[in-house]
């Protein structure tokens, strides 16, 4: 049986831009995305704390070092500039691999800069991710 855990997320990231006229997806800065092992075109859930709002979409990476996170087509809907978010990525795993397993956490602030980078290893087995 496999189970469903939190993989990584970063935390309370800001919205610095909304784009309704582009296809869809979540855009982020591409050292945030290596951070907090996420892939591009990995599916993720993301969490607004300022409406409620809860949603998946897709990563696209963006500029390295630009601290962008950027709502691009219908998502665009789902949150404001200035917005705070939490992005989840998860992962499936099997009885043997959830003993040693923690996720990775990567902690913000309010303008996307990392505070807190806590990077656990995924088990590699194959199995569950």
């Amino acid at each position: 049986m496999l189970r469903c855990f939190l993989r990584s997320k970063i935390h309370r990231a800001t919205i610095t831009e909304s784009n309704l006229t582009y296809e869809g997806s979540i855009t982020i800065d591409t050292e945030l995305i290596e951070m907090a092992d996420m892939k591009p075109y990995e599916q993720v859930m993301i969490s607004n704390l300022n409406n409620g709002e809860r949603f998946e979409t897709y990563v696209i990476p963006g500029k390295r070092g630009s601290r962008e996170i950027c709502l691009n087509g219908p998502t665009a809907r789902k949150g404001l500039v200035g917005d705070t978010i939490i992005i989840f990525a998860y992962c499936h795993l099997n009885d043997a691999e959830i003993a040693d397993f923690k996720p990775t956490v990567i902690k913000v602030d309010s303008k996307n800069n990392p505070l807190e980078h806590t990077n656990h290893i995924v088990p590699t087995s194959g199995k569950g991710n």
